[in-house]
């Protein structure tokens, strides 16, 4: 059954605050091989301007996941999570997230469309510090399989 276009541009509530820890961002720069000494060591991340440890650019994925759960298992959309691959990812950083933010993330779904039976949804995600500074756009892009498909 195709997904109703209908909810384009329906908007998710924040989620709830994720603290950005040190021991994350090293556990996730040692995940994806990320190797700057940026992700690990305070002082070489205040050296290049920053003031604490710095994610790598694909952290923000950690932050948007939860945002974007909600709209995934959102009942009234009726979306078939089995049927999902995850077609696109892109990041728009208004600055780094480092250590010690406190982040919100607020999904939107800017499209849905259909393709030769499957759905396309495009979710936005614009991730906040608590007090509302811009840090990261996300956008990915869901294909939600025909049953044929």
């Amino acid at each position: 059954m195709a997904l109703d276009e209908a909810f384009t541009g329906r908007t998710y509530p924040p989620s709830p605050v994720y603290e950005v820890s040190r021991e994350k961002i090293r556990e996730f720069a040692d995940a994806t091989g990320a190797t700057s000494p940026a992700h690990r060591d305070p002082e070489a991340a205040k050296a290049l301007g920053h003031r604490d440890v710095i994610a790598p650019p694909t952290f923000a994925i950690v932050v948007s996941m939860k945002s974007n759960e909600t709209m995934m298992f959102d009942p009234e959309l009726e979306l078939d999570y089995s049927r999902v691959v995850h077609g696109d990812q892109n990041f728009v950083h208004h600055r780094p997230i480092t250590a010690g933010d406190r982040l919100v993330s607020i999904a939107h779904i800017d499209s849905i469309t259909q393709r030769m039976g499957n759905d396309m949804v495009v979710v936005r995600t614009e991730i906040t510090t608590e007090d509302g500074e811009a840090v990261t756009t996300a956008r990915s892009m869901l294909v939600v399989r025909g049953e044929d498909a």
